[in-house]
């Protein structure tokens, strides 16, 4: 494989588990993979796998939260290698206070830099170079949470729906221009995230198994995809009903989500 013949993908969140099981995933297509994430320590053994599986491609340590930074790299980045596919992948959770009490100000502020702002920042220092081309996919990667908000997540929720929202208007925009746009909503998918919600996780399927959905959603440029079908389309119908009706669904949604560990010392962030 020569990177000249290869698809260029950006991927946000390539530490986590469903980044790094996406990473793979893609890794046995002719790609050439630019894995984005806070922590290099994480992403070098994931660059060896990719290699290992017949793909090449570079990794970056930035907080999608700077913006000048994330922009500089992915301008240098299409200046070298025209970039293909950006998948916004990067994400964080957090839920209510001890005993429901309300959620940190540290908390939702930093959801909504991340799951929001970082998603906006990485499909603005991409996009120009592709409406200019004519061609290219950008993949938002929303949450069935954003469909149907979760009382227990309720900034989270919030971010996710704004995505969704997001991706919409992007796609009506880009569209003329060439331009695909695909969200993403999985439900519950393994991965350390997910390990620090205590409470009913229906369907929840295997980072491997959902990165196997996802391409295959992502290779279709569809629109929208959620999943797992069942509970999307649970979702959809709740949706339907008045909403007093609607929010007696949820309690068995109840949850309790412990403490990012990578934010435990932070002031505010």
């Amino acid at each position: 494989m020569t990177t000249k013949d290869a698809r260029v993908i950006v991927l946000t969140g390539a530490s986590g588990g469903i980044g790094q099981a996406l990473a793979r995933e893609f890794a046995k297509e002719n790609v050439y993979l630019a894995l984005i994430a806070r922590e290099k320590s994480r992403l070098h053994p994931l660059l060896q796998e990719i290699r290992a599986l017949g793909s090449d491609g570079e990794i970056a340590a930035i907080d999608i939260r700077d913006r000048q930074v994330l922009h500089g790299f992915l301008n240098d980045l299409d200046e070298r290698h025209p970039i293909d596919l950006v998948i916004a992948n990067a994400g964080v959770t957090a839920g209510l206070g001890p005993n429901r009490t309300r959620e940190s100000d540290q908390d939702s502020d930093r959801q909504i830099d991340v799951n929001y702002r970082g998603v906006v920042n990485t499909v603005t220092g991409v996009v120009g170079a592709l409406q200019k081309r004519g061609k290219g996919q950008i993949v938002l990667m929303s949450s069935l949470a954003g469909m149907r908000a979760l009382p227990d997540m309720p900034s989270y929720s919030a971010t996710k729906a704004a995505v969704i929202a997001y991706g919409h208007a992007l796609r009506g925009w880009l569209k003329p221009f060439g331009v695909s746009v695909t969200i993403v909503c999985p439900g519950f998918v393994t991965s350390p995230m997910s390990a620090r919600h205590k409470g009913s996780k229906p369907f929840e399927v295997s980072a491997e198994k959902a990165a196997q959905l996802m391409r295959r959603a992502i290779n279709r440029r569809q629109a929208f995809f959620a999943f797992p079908f069942i509970l999307a389309m649970g979702i959809r119908l709740q949706n339907l009903l008045p909403a007093k009706i609607g929010d007696l669904f949820l309690g068995g949604f109840e949850a309790e989500i412990e403490q990012d560990p990578r934010y435990l010392n932070q002031k505010g962030s």
